[in-house]
């Protein structure tokens, strides 16, 4: 949900997704051989740079672009994504896994098998039954807040609330210790890529109730927990039981990854620009605009990757709550918003570029176009007052906006503020802290009228953007991804269309012309495609921007070129 996520790649202070992961035009700049993308050695401790803490430790729980990345080196799952820059780095691995699924039953039943030599933390070794119960814990009322997909495409009693409320769920079965066996709802042609999603995680059978996995996870991974001082600093230390010649995809290069969070997001581009002492060996998150302009000498361009990060970042309505279950009334505020001045409240070009459309650029199949033109993008006042009269709300009416406490976000608050004062719309900015922003907003309770987040494809296909943010049927009262709230047949209906074919192209093809049938009822205002444009240390190497997280740099891969340094 939230890559909305929200986290570009490393911390909070980089985008505003509510994650989901995708594409591929990410890329670096200045990357030669003495760059960030050097060859890494092993060894070393790789600092991470970050303004907020992650959003939650347990697989079940976390869903945002940050976190995803971050959970990749302590846990594993059935598949994963590739490491490598671009597309290649989005494309299905097995993990866990022999391969990447075999279907039967028309697509409806996929078996797994598990490799051999593969162990928890404890060096107890995974099983079937360990996948089993760590995917079950999805449908927990209080901890499955993450990712959706489980929930949405295997087949469950109506009544399950998770294992340690309602025991077994016979719809996945473990014939042995080696095999697993999901039975799906309805047909789904790339089931492969749904179990690599963190909710696929292991767990050792009968553990992770409560709190314990978000105070100690229990790693599959090359890495385990060591120390964790929540909002403050995390350190992570090898697995010795995880083996590498299990694993084709995570490098581990570093000993140790060491976390520092609550920094001022202008204090690290401070000590990233200067790449001084243990600062040589970090990486932090996308820089903040007043930086951009420093970072043009030979040197600083030299440690500089951009790209764009996959993600959409938009604004939500809520089609429940009055005047915006009025059709007419959001496509007014769509109409009205200068996407321009949001976008200098973002920091500019050089960290984003302007969003129409609901899919982003790197989701296969996405058709560009704009439904609610204007000049320049300034927003066509003219229009939308148009459409509120029409609406019977000529003298405008006032509507409660979420955000997050980082300045950027508050910054883009109020250039929609200002850009609806002419409708004498009268936007009232609640601001929510940024470690509990996703979970507030994702309980329906306590939803406002709209809210500025963003989502990042889980893998860029049209299946991980528009059925998660727009099937009524989803809708739930925690971790709620649809913070529109939208439930039209006729989206619905559609989405059920496209989940048949079985063709994967066609599928994604479908949802770009999907995208249209919904702008069309304006649930969302789409706002920007935000870039990564970060500065890594002197002493960083084997980095690249994963499309796949938010655009942020892969963490399986990167390390130390100089580890005794």
């Amino acid at each position: 949900m939230k890559r909305t996520s929200m986290l570009v790649g490393l911390v909070a202070t980089a985008a505003l997704t509510l994650s989901a992961c995708g594409g591929g035009t990410s890329g670096t700049s200045g990357q030669t051989a003495a760059g960030p993308g050097a060859k890494a050695e092993q060894g070393g401790t790789l600092q991470v740079l970050a303004n907020a803490a992650f959003s939650h430790l347990d697989p079940a729980r976390g869903f945002d672009g940050g976190v995803n990345n971050f959970y990749r080196l302590i846990y594993r799952t059935l598949t994963t994504q590739g490491a490598a820059p671009g597309a290649e780095g989005t494309k299905i691995v097995p993990d866990l896994a022999t391969d990447t699924g075999k279907p039967s039953d028309g697509g409806k039943t996929w078996t797994f098998t598990l490799k051999d030599g593969v162990f928890f933390e404890t060096g107890a070794p995974i099983t079937s039954a360990d996948v089993k119960w760590g995917v079950e814990r999805a449908w927990d009322p209080e901890l499955g807040i993450g990712s959706p997909y489980a929930k949405q495409l295997i087949e469950a009693p109506a009544s399950y609330q998770g294992p340690y409320k309602s025991g077994d769920l016979a719809t996945i079965s473990t014939p042995d210790a080696k095999t697993i066996v999901f039975h799906l709802k309805k047909p789904f042609a790339d089931f492969g890529s749904v179990v690599a999603q963190n909710t696929f995680t292991p767990v050792p059978k009968g553990q992770g109730a409560g709190n314990q996995l978000d105070s100690k996870p229990i790693s599959s991974g090359p890495y385990e927990l060591a120390d964790y001082k929540p909002g403050a600093s995390l350190k992570l230390v090898r697995n010795d039981k995880w083996d590498k010649k299990t694993d084709n995809v995570r490098t581990a290069n570093p000993d140790v990854f060491q976390w520092t969070f609550g920094l001022d997001p202008a204090t690290i581009d401070e000590r990233m620009l200067a790449g001084q002492g243990t600062d040589a060996d970090a990486i932090a998150g996308t820089v903040q605009a007043a930086t951009v302009a420093r970072m043009q000498t030979p040197q600083l361009k030299q440690r500089t990757m951009t790209g764009i990060n996959g993600c959409t970042t938009y604004m939500g309505l809520n089609t429940t709550k009055k005047p915006l279950d009025n059709v007419k009334v959001r496509q007014a505020i769509n109409l009205a918003i200068n996407k321009q001045t949001v976008r200098d409240a973002d920091g500019g070009s050089a960290l984003a570029e302007i969003g129409n459309t609901i899919q982003p650029p790197t989701i296969t199949g996405r058709v560009d176009y704009d439904p609610y033109p204007s000049q320049d993008n300034k927003g066509d006042i003219d229009g939308a007052r148009k459409l509120l009269t029409e609406a019977g709300l000529a003298n405008g009416f006032t509507m409660t906006l979420d955000t997050r406490a980082q300045p950027k976000m508050q910054a883009m608050a109020v250039a929609i503020q200002q850009a609806l004062e002419p409708l004498k719309v009268t936007v009232k900015i609640n601001t929510i802290d940024t470690a509990t922003y996703y979970e507030v907003i994702g309980t329906t309770s306590q939803q406002h009228d709209a809210a500025i987040t963003g989502w990042c494809p889980d893998w860029p296909s049209g299946a991980t953007f528009l059925p998660p943010l727009f099937d009524g049927r989803n809708i739930t009262p925690k971790g709620n991804t649809n913070l529109s709230q939208l439930n039209d047949p006729g989206v619905n209906a559609k989405i059920d269309e496209i989940s048949k074919l079985t063709d994967v192209n066609a599928a994604n093809a479908a949802y770009g012309e999907l995208d249209k049938q919904i702008m069309a009822l304006a649930p969302v205002v789409p706002l920007l495609y935000e870039k990564v444009l970060m500065l890594v240390g002197s002493n960083i190497g084997g980095a690249y921007l994963h499309d796949g997280f938010s655009g942020g740099i892969d963490l399986v891969s990167v390390g130390l070129k100089d580890a005794g340094k």
